[in-house]
């Protein structure tokens, strides 16, 4: 049985896109883009990890007090910390208090004065640290600490570190503020980059653009085949720089443990899944930009 040559060439032939795909240039505008989602995904991903410090700084700070012992009469500083430290354990919400040694204090100090300073000679102030429970119901504050130290008849000085909770904490919300202005002017970058492609692929365009006008398309049908396309490769690029960054994320973790490659940006397993809606954010930004682009310049065509 013959077969007729009309139907043996029928299923060679597929209808071709009215926008065709340029490989070359489709390919660079996926690079570009995904770059840019790489980068708003690390700072997400760093600004989590800095609220995580932030807090877990807070956290250290606010479950302890440091007390500063000044001897009082003949009594030697070292008499004068025990006492302090005998009148705050009897505290209830007191973990632990316990006269900070002399080696650690010169640490704290050495930082300030330098190496070479004779460390031993100088009149170093005695130094009280307090570790509250964290399961108490109740935990005592900077009064109700430097009361004790009063009804003991002990001169000293409570530092809750209230001043340097506010410090870490204002710390994190610029941490949070700086990264949500990156990943804003990472978003704006991207819809200049999809306007850019809109309206070069219009002008690249125009005798099809002219076409399905004579054919009686409307300009929201023809914006709606540029606002797809763009929003697809967007979303590839998306998909592309969120993986990238997860793999940044994952490598840092493994290398570093819990806290990453620096205690001050621990990074959580659970950071990754911070990515994830990058592709649905970067196609809704690209479908934006490329509507808005393609309305004004199609309005403008005769």
């Amino acid at each position: 049985m013959k077969s007729n040559p009309a139907e043996a060439l029928l299923p060679r032939w597929r209808p071709a896109p009215l926008l065709p795909r340029e490989p070359a240039q489709d390919l660079l505008l996926v690079f570009v883009t995904a770059v840019l989602c790489l980068f708003a995904c690390l700072a997400v991903i760093a600004a989590e990890g800095a609220n995580r410090a932030a807090a877990g700084w807070s956290a250290q700070l606010a479950g302890s007090a440091t007390v500063l012992v000044r001897p009082t009469g003949g009594e030697s500083p070292d008499a004068a910390a025990e006492r302090a430290v005998e009148a705050l354990s009897a505290l209830k919400g007191v973990a632990e208090a316990q006269v900070l040694e002399h080696a650690k204090a010169e640490a704290l100090v050495e930082p300030w004065l330098g190496q070479g300073a004779q460390l031993a000679d100088l009149p170093l102030p005695q130094l009280v640290t307090v570790d509250l429970d964290p399961k108490a119901a109740h935990k005592p504050t900077s009064a109700e600490l430097s009361q004790a130290l009063k009804l003991a008849n002990v001169d000293g000085v409570v530092d809750d570190h209230s001043r340097w909770i506010g410090d870490i904490q204002g710390a994190g919300r610029t941490a949070r503020a700086a990264a949500a202005g990156a990943a804003a002017l990472i978003a704006l970058a991207a819809a200049a980059v999809i306007a850019f492609a809109t309206h070069a692929g219009l002008a690249a365009r125009r005798e099809i653009v002219d076409v399905l006008h004579l054919s009686g398309a409307e300009d929201r049908f023809i914006v709606s085949l540029f606002q797809n396309r763009l929003a697809e490769l967007a979303a590839l690029a998306g998909a592309v720089g969120a993986a990238g960054a997860a793999l940044a994320a994952a490598g840092a973790r493994l290398l570093g443990g819990s806290h990453g490659l620096t205690p001050a940006l621990p990074i959580a397993w659970s950071d990754l899944l911070a990515v994830l809606p990058c592709p649905l954010i970067a196609a809704s930004i690209a479908a934006g930009a490329a509507r808005v682009t393609a309305m004004r310049l199609i309005g403008r065509l005769p």
